[in-house]
């Protein structure tokens, strides 16, 4: 009997499609990259996925954000994910966490309750804080380096980050984290060299936005996802 799955199974088999119901993955950051994520997630048959975010959507993610239309402006994005997902596969159970994860907030969460975790959010501190937390729960994370200012998709590679190059988010992070004793961690990173920051009219903290379109964002996302999906269906 044809369903939603139908083609996935085909390709990965009933004993698989089970693994993907019954696990969880928690998806930080919601936005060009995390978004298509998120949706790949569902779309594969993973039956729990938690997410994170504290924005909501607005005008400009428009151009490249999965969970953003014109009847999703203004609302939370975690709101706007679970509401995504109820059209795709009702039955996927969506926890939503309406929260940006710093140092001093992480303890709420329990990286050890997830099969698997995908970091897509933007700024170091989070993204430090996410992958020590998992490596240190032994949980299997992956995390997106930079995709702002691309626009090649066939530059983008899995990889470790000590092989990473010519992405100035991979050099921060690198340093970073071997300051905390960890060598090796999964990305997803573009050697594209970055286009010129041009002036987006936003802010990111103290500097501009990145310029974006939705290719390389997009194709990173469904990078982790399938990363993801494989981890889970070969353990």
């Amino acid at each position: 009997m044809s369903n939603i799955f139908s083609r996935t199974k085909a390709l990965l088999g009933a004993e698989n499609i089970e693994k993907l119901k019954n696990s969880r993955v928690a998806v930080f950051g919601l936005g060009g990259v995390g978004s298509a994520a998120f949706e790949a997630l569902v779309r594969s048959g993973v039956g729990h996925i938690d997410v994170f975010d504290y924005d909501t959507v607005s005008t400009t993610n428009l151009n490249r954000q999965l969970l953003a239309t014109t009847k999703t402006v203004g609302m939370k994005k975690t709101e706007a994910a679970r509401l995504r997902a109820e059209e795709i596969n009702a039955k996927a159970e969506i926890e939503l966490h309406d929260m940006f994860y710093l140092p001093e907030n992480s303890n709420q969460i329990n990286m050890a309750n997830f099969d698997f975790v995908i970091d897509a959010v933007d700024t170091v501190t989070a993204k430090l804080e996410i992958i020590k937390n998992a490596i240190e729960c032994g949980t299997p994370v992956i995390s997106c380096m930079g995709t702002g200012n691309k626009m090649d998709v066939t530059k983008l590679k899995v990889t470790d980050i000590s092989k990473t190059e010519g992405c100035p988010l991979a050099r921060v992070m690198r340093k970073e984290l071997r300051a905390r004793g960890i060598e090796n961690l999964a990305v997803v990173f573009s050697s594209e060299k970055p286009f010129k920051e041009m002036d987006t009219g936003e802010l990111k903290g103290n500097r501009p936005s990145p310029a974006s379109a939705i290719f390389v964002p997009a194709a990173a996302g469904l990078i982790l996802a399938e990363q993801a999906v494989k981890h889970i269906i070969n353990r």
